[in-house]
């Protein structure tokens, strides 16, 4: 299992992004999280395409994208242009799971499937194979700041007990209400990619945090 951390840009500072891309670029973290809302799958907008295609500029590490929006296949050429490297799309969001991944595959980026919290890893049972990641969400998506559901780690458990049996390769990345008092039992509990958004961007010091975030593995 991989350790890795994953600051989520949804917290960052947008009237001086780019200070803070700097930050992660010098910090131990892993990606660039770069959350997408739409409006609509979710009731928040954050930032698109252009966006994307600034952090890229700068960016010295992966952009993980997370699409929380509808109908995200019409989109993943887009994403792939502006700079992904990696594409996670919503199962609640999406009807040809399967077909959609093969999509981001042939763009020649990783590509993952995201989990709301009411929705069971069984879900994942035939298309885990094809995947290079699986984000559960451990808060309902749309808002940062909000409080972890403790229930994220049976899940994980089952996920990692599923990727196991089927000698899958597919990591975990866990998204919502991630911090330093949490990311240790995260790890034990079978994570390898852990999303923290306010925990980085709201601390005083953040790359002591993405420091000790990713100590605890």
């Amino acid at each position: 299992m991989q350790r890795l951390i994953a600051p989520s840009l949804l917290s960052a500072n947008f009237l001086n992004l780019e200070a803070d891309i700097e930050m992660v670029n010098q910090s131990e973290a892993d990606w660039f999280h770069c959350d997408v809302m739409d409006g609509r799958f979710v009731p928040n907008i954050s930032f698109g395409i252009p966006v994307i295609q600034a952090i890229k500029k700068k960016a010295q590490k992966p952009l993980d994208v997370h699409l929380m929006i509808v109908e995200p296949e019409k989109y993943f050429e887009a994403f792939a242009k502006a700079g992904a490297d990696i594409i996670t799309f919503h199962y609640e969001a999406c009807t040809h799971i399967h077909r959609a991944v093969q999509q981001i595959k042939a763009l020649g980026l990783k590509a993952g499937v995201v989990l709301n919290p009411h929705t069971p890893v069984s879900v994942l049972e035939d298309i885990l194979g094809d995947l290079d990641v699986v984000l559960l969400m451990s808060v309902n998506p749309g808002f940062g700041g909000q409080q972890f559901i403790e229930r994220t780690y049976e899940k994980i458990r089952k996920l990692r007990l599923m990727i196991t049996e089927q000698k899958a390769t597919a990591l975990i990345e866990v998204d919502g209400g991630v911090n330093t008092h949490n990311a240790k039992a995260l790890f034990e509990a079978g994570a390898d990619v852990l999303v923290a958004g306010n925990a980085v961007f709201k601390s005083e010091e953040p790359m002591e945090v993405i420091k000790e975030l990713k100590a605890n593995g």
